[in-house]
């Protein structure tokens, strides 16, 4: 096998390595699987490169994406890499103010936006961005520059010896992309990461998926996020199929379509997947009902390498053929492995999709660490629930004395762009500041207990991780979000979302006229049920860390909204600003 050391090695070594296929990416076109091979992968990424040498790119210089996942995102990556420029892969669901600070703060030369409705997010702020010279969209829109235009401008004008000698002086360690983390305060923050950053996490986790160059790869996380992008570069690098969802709406249908063998995904899909099948075993009479809640909580006693329990292990067997293999159909079939990432999981998810026969693997990572620091596997106790793992073979890990995360290794970033002040904050003495909370468990797991800057004390002196007891409250089927406040009070109290289908639903069944969201967050008994809730989780948390009272939203939360970033991460201090009012009431 050839030498992998900068990101666009990885076409010909897929082309060497792997037997011809005609679906090493594929998009949804009109409602039709639109397949490429790797030769036609190859020869589109050549001509874009061709076509930027052409309008004056140099290595270096900055070209950007706004775009969904899809086929010409990757064709324009491999572009942009070649020549030695670097992609700023930008989230499509970010503000106006924050695309404007992006573009100018990277200088942007080019920008790539997938159709309309985001072409319309900036197109007025684009006279504001000196540095740019052109706008190229991946829809046909009347009146716009097709990237088809770049393709055809580039096949017009071959360049191989200019262009291969530009690609033989790019360095592994040469900055590859820019990517602004969303941040929860403050301007967004550019990650420099290199070739080596990204190409060291892949093959750092290569061993892991047990699928090969015949499986194939449902994607539908955000390519300018680095997680879901170093996996697809490890999916090129494994010769696996990528196919790319069409939106979040239709990933069910897709999978159908599909039947992928590995999918990453974030806790909150999977939340979505077992609050929808458990509602509909609500829905069931009888016996079948019956049967129906015993298999899945003989699932949620699942463990992994457990003792010896031959009659759990009946129990288990039982439970699988009656309800429990029947979730895995309807996932396809097919799924060897799902992998979470973004946000911590809840370990009851882990239990019942393992018991299902779709084994979840938790990892633990940041923008600035390429992302993977660790991650589960399938040897024998490779995988605990509640945990993200153990650090990957090239990072080392270590717990500071304020019990803070570092790491060391080949995959953290060169720095952040034109900030070497934060820079010199965030790595010190070539260890990486995670900002997040945790443990190395005894057996060598490691263990997320909560972010630093939010953990607070209360005006008792007793200090309370909010990410732990969110996560753990969210396994109420009736609560979809929640913010855990209590900073200098007497005792720490929530903000709380219902989830409202499921609201709906359990008013359906107990005859209670469904009026609006508002009307019935107001109502005495739907206050007192999610009390119930609150009391039940409670229990799992020493009397100083109880969530002693709450109140009720009547609106989702989300990024458009403001109080999600766009990798779905609380916007703390913007909720209690926006919430000012209801804060005011939980401590008065």
């Amino acid at each position: 096998m050839m030498e992998i050391t900068r990101l666009f090695d990885i076409l010909p070594h897929y082309k060497s390595s792997y037997k011809p296929k005609d679906d090493v990416l594929v998009g949804k076109e009109n409602g039709v699987w639109v397949k490429h091979n790797i030769d036609t992968y190859i020869e589109t990424a050549n001509n874009l490169s061709y076509a930027f040498l052409k309008l004056g790119i140099k290595p270096g210089d900055k070209i950007a994406t706004i775009s969904n996942n899809r086929p010409e995102w990757n064709f324009i990556d491999m572009g942009i890499s070649q020549t030695g420029a670097v992609h700023v892969p930008i989230y499509p669901t970010i503000s106006e103010s924050d695309y404007k600070f992006i573009l100018n703060h990277a200088e942007v030369k080019f920008v790539f936006v997938s159709g309309n409705d985001l072409l319309r997010k900036i197109k007025h702020i684009l006279p504001e961005i000196p540095s740019l010279e052109d706008l190229y969209t991946f829809d046909d829109i009347e009146g716009e520059k097709h990237y088809s235009d770049l393709v055809k401008l580039g096949s017009e004008n071959t360049a191989k010896e200019e262009l291969d000698k530009i690609m033989s002086g790019i360095e592994t360690h040469d900055v590859a992309t820019l990517i602004y983390t969303s941040g929860t305060t403050g301007d967004p923050k550019g990650v420099m990461l290199s070739h080596a950053n990204l190409i060291s996490n892949f093959k750092a986790v290569e061993d892991i998926p047990p699928v090969g160059e015949d499986g194939k790869a449902l994607s539908y996380l955000p390519l300018c996020h680095v997680y879901e992008r170093m996996l697809i570069y490890l999916f090129q690098y494994l010769g696996i199929s990528i196919y790319y969802a069409e939106n979040i709406g239709t990933i069910a249908d897709n999978i159908k379509d599909i039947k992928p063998d590995i999918m990453t995904t974030v806790p909150r899909l999977l939340e979505k997947v077992y609050d929808k099948i458990i509602a509909k075993g609500r829905k069931f009479k009888g016996i079948k009902k019956g049967i129906f809640f015993w298999s899945v909580n003989v699932g949620l006693r699942y463990e992994i390498d457990g003792p010896f329990r031959p009659l759990y292990d009946i129990k288990l067997k039982i439970a699988q053929k009656l309800v429990l293999d029947k979730w895995k159909e309807g996932l396809g079939g097919n799924f060897k492995v799902m992998v979470s990432g973004g946000a911590a999981m809840q370990a009851r998810l882990g239990r019942v999709f393992s018991a299902a026969g779709i084994p979840v693997l938790e990892g633990y990572g940041l923008t600035e660490t390429s992302p993977v620091i660790a991650v589960g596997n399938f040897k024998k106790n490779g995988r605990k629930f509640g945990t993200v793992g153990f650090p990957v073979d090239n990072v080392e890990v270590k717990i500071a004395e304020d019990g803070e995360i570092l790491c060391k290794g080949p995959n953290v970033m060169l720095g952040y762009y034109k900030q070497p002040e934060l820079t010199a904050e965030a790595i010190k003495d070539g260890w990486f500041h995670t900002g997040d909370i945790g443990r190395i468990e005894e057996d060598g797991h490691l263990r997320i207990t909560g972010r630093k800057k939010e953990i607070f004390k209360t005006s008792f002196g007793k200090y309370i991780s909010p990410q732990l007891l969110e996560n753990r409250f969210k396994e109420s089927p009736f609560i979809e979000s929640l913010v855990v406040l209590g900073e200098n009070q007497q005792y720490a109290a929530a903000l709380i979302v219902p989830e409202f289908d499921h609201l709906k639903s359990w008013c359906r069944i107990k005859e209670i006229p469904y009026t609006t969201n508002e009307e019935m967050v107001q109502d005495p008994i739907i206050k007192k049920r999610i009390q119930k809730e609150v009391t039940k989780f409670n229990q799992f948390f020493g009397k100083t860390e109880q969530i002693m009272r709450i109140e009720v939203l009547d609106t989702p939360w989300s990024v458009d909204t403001g109080e999600l970033t766009a990798n779905m991460k609380l916007k703390r201090n913007f909720i209690v600003d926006k919430y000012n009012e209801q804060v005011n009431k939980l401590f008065s």
